[in-house]
């Protein structure tokens, strides 16, 4: 299958945590032609190699810890002085992640992963691409111990390997996504050159309690993104387990809350505030869908409306993949890989004003 809109008319791309494709999605349909991939994870690399006819050649199914940036030149067809037109990547989240600082190891910043960030500006000092996008959690930014030693650190490194950048936290549903999904993009380009700005929002609603974007164009919904969608049932929907039967009371919007003395509940099954908020979640058809995870725990949401688990096609339109885009692998394969990816139509767009500047 051909990527949508890959013309490479913007240059050459060189991907770095590839995952499935969602940031190189949208970089290809910005114009550019991503060349050279690297991703360690299996299922993963061969749904690069299956929906990206623009590589080179096969995924580098590697880490990238033991990639030399060499050998990445060479793959993306770069040789002697050639430079790619842009480098994109984004190291993955696990170490700053908000779902995962319930962990003291991770809040004190001893995941082993959070080196994952100096191989993306190893690989930036090396191949000296003419721009760059960086994505990961917004969490980065959190003020704490963990975050800011190795946000600061990542800033001085890209300040060091020659570039100027501007970074900056984007609600993936402000630019039509129909998902808020907040991802932290720091975006350059090389020291004398004009820095671009993130792209402006096109779409805006309530998120977190506050509203985001513009206010004229409201948020794509869940029933928005499903319209015209055909799906069949998959055995993996069902919910099951000790609270599998209390999903279908969950009215939709709303989690395990709504069986707490606090919300009037006249048999109290949870404490308030005691689960992680997306315990029993289930979406609203009427607003974008909450944060999908990659690895969801077996009653963590968010569900559809109908009692039961998302489909993959749902959990494609959500993320704004294409319906023709084909994941390889199990169901369970499939999740991780959404879970982890930045939304194409999101990644469009920065790579747009990041091609403009």
């Amino acid at each position: 299958m051909r990527s949508s809109g890959a013309s490479g008319g913007a240059g050459v791309a060189i991907s770095l945590f590839s995952g499935a494709g969602g940031l190189d999605l949208g970089v290809e349909t910005a114009g550019y032609t991503v060349r050279a991939a690297v991703e360690r994870h299996t299922e993963a690399s061969l749904t690069m190699e299956k929906n990206f006819p623009s590589l080179g050649g096969p995924v580098i199914k590697a880490d990238i810890l033991d990639v030399p940036t060499e050998d990445l030149m060479r793959a993306a067809g770069l040789k002697g002085k050639a430079r790619p037109d842009l480098l994109v990547g984004g190291p993955p989240c696990t170490p700053f992640s908000k779902s995962g600082f319930w962990l003291e190891w991770k809040r004190a910043g001893l995941d082993p992963d959070a080196s994952l960030l100096q191989a993306y500006t190893r690989v930036l000092r090396e191949a000296r691409p003419r721009k760059f996008i960086l994505e990961n959690v917004y969490a980065l930014t959190y003020n704490n111990l963990a975050s800011r030693t190795a946000y600061e650190r990542l800033l001085r490194e890209i300040d060091e390997a020659g570039y100027d950048y501007t970074a900056k936290v984007l609600n993936a549903a402000d630019y039509g996504v129909p998902q808020a999904r907040p991802r932290l993009f720091v975006i350059g380009v090389e020291k004398g050159e004009t820095v671009p700005d993130h792209p402006v929002a096109t779409h805006g609603g309530r998120w977190e309690r506050r509203a985001t974007g513009v206010v004229d164009r409201p948020h794509v919904t869940t029933a928005e993104a499903f319209d015209g969608l055909v799906t069949t049932p998959e055995p993996e929907e069902v919910l099951r387990g000790q609270y599998a039967s209390l999903l279908g009371e969950v009215p939709p919007g709303d989690n395990y809350l709504h069986f707490t003395a606090e919300r009037g509940y006249p048999e109290p099954k949870f404490e308030w505030r005691s689960r992680f908020w997306s315990f029993l979640l289930k979406l609203d058809p009427e607003r974008p869908s909450p944060t999908i995870q990659a690895q969801p725990g077996p009653n963590v949401g968010p569900f559809h409306w109908e009692n039961r688990r998302l489909r993959v096609p749902e959990a494609k339109r959500l993320f704004t993949f294409p319906d023709e885009f084909e994941f390889v692998g199990s169901r369970a394969n499939a999740q991780y890989m959404l879970g982890n990816s930045v939304p194409p139509l999101l990644a469009q767009r920065v790579a747009e004003a990041v091609r403009d500047a």
